[in-house]
C-alpha cells in the first residue's frame, strides 16, 4: 500500500525509499504504510536535556516548554537526536531506517519558501558498522533519485567532511577549541558574501586576521575529484591527519558516486559545513539551481532542499557505557519541495488533482439517490475509488463542476432512459466524451480507462 502522508490539508505521497525500513521508536500505529516498514513515530517532547548543545546556533530555534510539574520540555527539532537515542536506549548497532514527521523550529516564517516553525521532514538512516563510504554512497544516491524523479529542475548535491574542515582550521592557526565556531561562521557562505564571514570570524570569534585569510583561501574552493587529488598534494593538509583521513575518505565517496553514475550532479565544496555539531565526518546538502539565461551567468542556488551527513558519535552521548554506533543519513525538506512544486504549478495555471477518487457517481434526474447508492455500493464492492454528492437531488451541471475542480477523471451518470436500457453513461471530463457502457461491464471499462489517466 503507497504511504501518505498529510501536509497543510492535502494526503500527499512520500518520498519514502524502499531500501528502507521503520523503525519503531514508540509504539506503531494503525496501518501499512509500506510492505517492509513498520508505522513509526517519536515523541515531538523530549527533555531540554537531551536536545541541548547537540545543534550549535540552532539550539536558539529550540521550543523550550515546561510542564505542570516543572520538567523543563523541548519540541523536536529534528528527527536524527531521538533516533540515535532511541538505538542506545535499546542497544542497537545496526539499522537501516526511514521517518517521515514533524519537527518544529522557533524560527522566522517564510511560507513563499517552505519555512514554517511546524513542518515535516522525511529522514533516511544507517547505522552500524559498515566498511567506509559505501552507506554514505547510498544516503547521496537516494537524494539524487528523489530530486531526479521529482523533476523540480537543476540541482546540485555539496560534499565536504568535518575532518577536512578541522584540519583546514588546524593549518591555518585557528585554537582546537574555536573549530566548531569557525565552523558555524562558514557555514553562512551560502547566504553571505566571503568579506561579511571573515568580518564576523575576526570580530566575534577571536580568529586573527592572518588565520582568517588563510582559511578564506580553502573554503572558497570547489570542484570533484580533481581538487581532491590537489588537496591531497597540499603541503599543510598532507601533513594534518584529520584531513588526510577526511580527504582520503572522500576520494574513495568520489569512486562509488562514478559508479553509481551520479557525480555530475555532485559538487566537493569547501565551504559546506551545516552548523549541527553533531556531524563527525561526510556531510552534503542539496541545493536547486536556477539559471540566468538572460546574461548566460552560472547557476545561483534558490534553496536548499536536502541536507545530512555522519554523526559517529551521537549515540554514544546517549549510552550509558558511552558505546559509539557509526551513523549516516539525510533529512529531506518535504514543506520546501512542496512550496517549489506549488508555485512552479500557479505559474503554469496547471490544475492539480486533489482527489485519488476514479469515478463520481451522479444522477440525471430527480429521484434517483436509491439507484446512485446501489451503484456506488457496487463499485466499492469491486475495489473502484468512487464518490457521490451528499444530497439527494443534486444538479447533473454542480455535479459535473465537481469533477473538474477536484480532478475526477469519470463520471458514472444513471438516468431514467440508461435504467431502462441497462446500461450507464461514463462521461470523460477532460475530452467531455460520453459513452454508454453495459452495467456488467462498467468495473472493467472504469479501470481501463483510469489506468490511461
Amino acid at each position: 500500500m503507497e504511504r501518505r502522508t498529510q501536509v497543510r490539508g492535502g494526503w500527499r505521497g512520500d518520498m519514502c525509499n524502499a531500501r528502507f525500513v521503520g523503525t519503531e521508536l514508540c509504539a506503531p500505529s494503525r496501518g501499512t504504510l509500506h510492505p517492509r516498514a513498520t508505522p513509526v513515530t517519536s515523541p515531538f517532547a523530549l527533555l531540554q536535556e537531551i536536545l541541548v548543545g547537540k545543534y550549535g546556533e540552532g539550539s536558539k530555534l529550540i521550543y523550550e516548554l515546561q510542564d505542570q510539574g516543572g520538567e523543563l520540555l523541548a519540541l523536536r527539532y529534528d528527527l536524527t537526536v531521538p533516533f540515535a537515542r532511541y538505538l542506545a536506549m535499546n542497544k542497537i548497532t545496526s539499522m537501516k531506517r526511514y521517518h517521515v514527521a514533524k519537527v518544529y523550529r522557533r524560527d522566522n516564517p517564510a511560507t513563499t519558501r517552505g519555512r514554517y516553525r511546524e513542518f515535516y521532514q522525511c529522514d533516511f538512516d544507517i547505522a552500524g558498522q559498515f566498511d567506509p563510504m559505501i552507506p554514505d554512497a547510498e544516503c547521496l544516491k537516494i537524494v539524487h533519485e528523489i530530486l531526479s524523479d521529482l523533476q523540480l529542475g537543476d540541482f546540485v548535491i555539496k560534499v565536504n567532511d568535518r575532518r577536512i574542515l578541522n584540519g583546514v582550521f588546524a593549518v591555518c592557526g585557528v585554537p582546537e577549541s574555536k573549530f566548531i565556531p569557525a565552523c558555524s561562521i562558514v557555514d553562512k557562505l551560502d547566504k553571505m558574501p566571503w568579506e561579511e564571514v571573515r568580518s564576523e570570524m575576526v570580530g566575534e570569534r577571536g580568529v586573527s586576521p592572518e588565520a582568517a585569510d588563510r582559511i578564506g583561501e580553502y573554503v572558497q574552493l570547489h570542484g570533484g575529484l580533481d581538487l581532491i587529488e590537489r588537496l591531497l598534494q597540499d603541503p599543510k593538509l598532507s601533513q594534518n591527519k584529520l584531513a588526510k583521513e577526511g580527504l582520503g575518505d572522500m576520494k574513495l565517496l568520489f569512486e562509488y558516486l562514478t559508479l553509481f553514475g551520479i557525480t555530475g550532479k555532485i559538487s566537493f565544496d569547501l565551504s559546506l559545513a551545516r552548523g549541527l555539531d553533531y556531524y563527525t565526518g561526510v556531510i552534503f546538502e542539496a541545493v536547486l539551481l536556477q539559471q540566468d539565461n538572460e546574461h548566460g551567468e552560472e547557476p545561483v542556488g534558490v534553496g536548499s532542499v536536502a541536507g545530512g551527513g555522519r554523526y559517529d558519535g551521537l549515540v554514544g552521548m546517549f549510552d550509558p557505557k558511552g558505546r559509539k554506533v557509526p551513523c549516516v543519513g539525510v533529512s529531506i525538506g518535504i514543506e520546501r519541495i512542496f512550496s517549489i512544486l506549488e508555485q512552479r504549478l500557479e505559474a503554469s495555471e496547471e490544475k492539480v488533482r486533489t482527489t485519488e477518487t476514479q469515478v463520481l457517481v451522479a444522477s440525471a434526474q430527480k429521484k434517483l439517490l436509491e439507484e446512485r447508492l446501489k451503484l456506488i455500493s457496487e463499485l466499492w464492492d469491486a475495489g473502484i475509488k468512487a464518490e457521490m454528492l451528499y444530497k439527494k437531488n443534486p444538479k447533473l451541471l454542480n455535479q459535473l463542476q465537481y469533477c473538474e475542480d477536484t480532478g475526477i477523471p469519470l463520471v458514472a451518470i444513471v438516468g431514467e432512459q440508461e435504467l431502462k436500457d441497462g446500461v450507464v453513461k461514463l462521461r470523460i471530463v477532460a475530452t467531455r466524451e460520453e459513452v454508454n457502457v453495459r452495467r456488467e461491464s462498467l468495473v472493467e471499462e472504469i479501470r481501463i480507462r483510469t489506468s490511461q489517466c
